[in-house]
């Protein structure tokens, strides 16, 4: 249920829906109140105007007519700009697009002021019509209300559509979404009921009793952990997931495995199913690999020849030292979830530090090579690892990583004086290491 309302949330329809709803209601409660008022019960009100039939026709109507046009113009545009954007820096940015609240709710207040004129119209009668003239003097002056809104909105979304595709907004929505996966995977201080990988070894687990597998293809958006738990505390076994956020699986591959000393309950492969949701595309809110590879995306885009933008891809490594060096100062992702009374219940084999650190330097290795600005900055992100891990596994693979880099620095095609440069660098952030 909670994936499915972030779906919902992450969509571009779900606001719109909502308010046009809202924009309905609202029109008819206006116009039955028009009715049950006395015609001359606004003669006194100088904020509200009173017009003909005719008048109100033509100004709901101009107000509905606008409104739309200005809905499919501008939005046109916005895609237009945002495909020339995704081209240069990733197409996963399309989803930040669609997420976006600001342009979930102009939307939303454009297609609402579109319904509510419309729904007005409808109820304005002229003595022509069927010789009992109405207009809705409050429903109408709402529609100017709301045109009044759709303006001001119009002049908000374009600011804000000029600020979001900007590189350093779009930088700073992945590295919000690094940093939430990272707070939610590894928080500074692990839950009592967390267990460390030392404690969920193959030969800590009890006899495998049955194998679930996945009943469509697509990719792991999340594994409800706190469902698993209670599954296996009903059936006094284990969960271990063979999957995490992020993996795909084909129809009929394993993606969980129930242990147990007995039997798990019969419903146990129905509840897996549920807890791990499967869909068409990878998201960042649990996908701690996910969130990583957006940002190093960026950089290696920004490197690619046809961009070539090297103080892109220097901010998109900053962003990323940012989200790893949290990671790898923090004890390792737990893997194992235990119950009320110490016992093992749930594994998942979340992403450590150490994988993710690795594929990034794997792309600075491969992309970055050639690019001094793009390079230093890499090197300031190995080097506010360096500082923070103090695991040993971390610190070791970060230093095997950096000799590699070293070793394509010098084979480089590098200027004789950017190249020394480079390789002094290199070898403070090993001194750092050490």
């Amino acid at each position: 249920m909670r994936i499915a309302w972030r779906r919902a949330l992450d969509s571009f329809w779900f606001y719109p829906a909502v308010l046009s709803t809202v924009a309905v209601v609202v029109a008819e409660v206006l116009i039955g109140v028009d009715r049950a008022l006395a015609e001359d019960s606004f003669e006194d009100v100088t904020l509200l105007s009173s017009l003909s039939a005719g008048g109100s026709r033509a100004l709901l109507s101009a107000i509905a007519t606008s409104v739309l046009t200005v809905t499919g113009t501008t939005f046109s545009i916005t895609i237009s700009v945002l495909a020339t954007t995704t081209s240069s820096y990733g197409p996963r940015l399309v989803r930040n697009f669609m997420s976006d609240r600001g342009n979930q709710l102009v939307l939303g207040v454009f297609t609402a002021s579109f319904l509510y004129s419309l729904v007005v119209l409808r109820a304005v009668r002229s003595e022509t019509d069927d010789g009992d003239a109405f207009v809705p003097t409050l429903a109408v002056n709402g529609a100017m209300l709301l045109a009044v809104l759709s303006v001001a909105v119009l002049v908000y979304f374009i600011h804000h559509i000029a600020d979001s595709v900007q590189v350093s907004t779009l930088q700073r929505r992945l590295r919000d979404d690094l940093g939430a996966v990272v707070e939610l995977l590894a928080p500074a201080q692990a839950g009592p009921a967390d267990v460390g990988p030392q404690h969920t070894g193959p030969q800590d687990l009890p006899p495998v009793r049955d194998v679930v597998a996945a009943d469509r293809s697509g990719y792991v958006q999340r594994v409800d952990v706190d469902r698993l738990l209670r599954l296996a505390e009903a059936s006094d076994g284990l969960v271990e997931c063979v999957v995490r956020s992020g993996d795909h699986v084909a129809v009929g591959e394993p993606v969980v495995r129930l242990r147990a000393h007995g039997t798990f309950a019969d419903d146990g492969a129905r509840g897996v199913r549920a807890a791990v949701t499967l869909g068409d595309e990878r998201t960042p809110h649990q996908d701690l690999e996910y969130a990583v590879q957006q940002l190093t995306d960026m950089a290696v885009r920004a490197l690619s020849p046809g961009t070539n933008d090297p103080y892109t891809a220097a901010s998109a490594f900053d962003a990323l030292g940012d989200g790893l060096a949290r990671l790898a100062g923090r004890p390792p992702v737990p893997p194992g979830r235990a119950d009320a009374g110490g016992t093992l219940r749930v594994v998942v084999p979340w992403p450590q530090a150490e994988e993710l650190i690795a594929q990034v330097l794997v792309a600075v290795r491969c992309y970055a090579v050639d690019a001094p600005v793009a390079l230093g900055a890499a090197l300031r992100l190995v080097e506010r690892i360096a500082r923070v891990a103090e695991g040993p596994t971390t610190r070791s693979l970060v230093r095997d990583e950096v000799r590699a880099l070293h070793e394509a620095v010098a084979r480089s095609s590098l200027q004789e004086r950017d190249r020394l440069g480079i390789e002094r660098r290199v070898d403070e952030v090993l001194t750092t290491l050490a």
